[in-house]
């Protein structure tokens, strides 16, 4: 999903009326951006294209909250340019886009969506007694083993780009499962614990993206050297202080690491529209956003629904009222 247009928009994939279920799955598969052994994994996965779906804008959605303050608010426009280069924003899209393969497979397979898996079966917790007062949970580890064969990671000697884009998709694959939980309910006369049922379940996403946005601030840019201990090329990151000053830190396996300094995303270029028009906070962000050209303010009158009371039987009536809001935007 991340090695040519991360988290592009797809149209509807409803199954052509006429055709069976099956066709309808293989026409979805076609008309995903995959590799070859992708859409061949994809015709064997039964509901996988329309989890794909889900994820690519569970992934969109994710990133564009995230960055709706900063100068690059993840756009679409300039995706393609972007992902060609090792930018700290390139990082990010390939962790968020693999987090949310995983969250988003974990939670079709508890969902009943995917023909091949279904809810979790991890040793230690009573699944079955769960299931049966209908709890199913978060299958996390057919998500995890299947993302890597779906992805078809490899391990590779000297390409520095390409051991860059592995470790920033592993970074988001473990942010989903540092954010799996144990999730217990009693049942019982009068709520006591008399049965006990456990589950496993996956944080929110807007928690992972929080947790990954903190990653992107404290990125690291890394570099390649040789590791004659084990005969291979390996990630490296700027020297430690103290008595190991003199060899380059590894980078930390939650760490995510880029290779070269962003643009400024001020103005127009291939991997951006720029900040003009961009709203701002004249309290928060207008100085950085706007990049010194200063912002307009601009008052408006807003209309919203107010003075809501519910009537008998079934609905809620409203007032609408309007109210002066100023609106502050970078100058061109």
């Amino acid at each position: 999903l991340t090695g040519k247009e991360a988290l592009t928009h797809f149209p509807s994939l409803g199954a052509p009326g006429g055709s069976g279920p099956g066709k309808g799955h293989v026409k979805q598969c076609e008309l995903l951006q995959l590799s070859r052994k992708q859409k061949r994994l994809c015709r064997r996965e039964p509901g996988l294209a329309e989890t794909l779906r889900d994820a690519i804008r569970l992934g969109l959605l994710e990133c564009q909250f995230q960055f709706r303050s900063e100068r690059w608010n993840c756009s679409l426009e300039g995706r393609p340019s972007l992902l060609k280069r090792g930018f700290k924003e390139t990082a990010f899209l390939y962790a968020v886009s693999s987090a949310a393969l995983t969250h988003s497979l974990a939670r079709a397979c508890s969902a009943g969506r995917m023909e091949r898996c279904t809810c979790d079966d991890s040793p230690g917790l009573e699944n079955r007694k769960a299931w049966q007062w209908g709890v199913c949970g978060d299958n996390l580890k057919y998500s995890t083993k299947f993302l890597k064969k779906f992805l078809g990671q490899k391990r590779i000697g000297k390409d520095l780009r390409a051991k860059v884009d592995i470790h920033n998709t592993n970074v988001g694959i473990k942010a989903v499962k540092n954010g799996l939980k144990t999730t217990c309910k009693c049942h019982g006369v009068s709520g006591s614990c008399a049965v006990r049922t456990c589950w496993k379940q996956l944080s929110p996403f807007h928690e992972i993206g929080r947790l990954l946005k903190l990653r992107y601030d404290d990125a690291v840019k890394v570099f390649s050297t040789s590791n004659d201990a084990v005969g291979h090329s390996e990630l490296a990151g700027p020297h430690r202080h103290g008595p190991s000053a003199k060899h380059p830190a590894l980078p930390r396996p939650t760490d995510l690491v880029y290779v070269e300094d962003s643009p400024s995303f001020c103005r127009p270029s291939k991997y951006s529209l720029g900040t003009a028009g961009r709203t701002c906070s004249r309290e928060g962000n207008c100085d950085s956003m706007c990049c010194g050209r200063g912002y307009n303010t601009q008052s408006r009158l807003v209309t919203f629904s107010c003075h809501c009371q519910v009537r008998w039987c079934c609905y809620v009536e409203c007032q609408q009222c309007m109210q002066e809001e100023v609106v502050y935007s970078c100058k061109q």
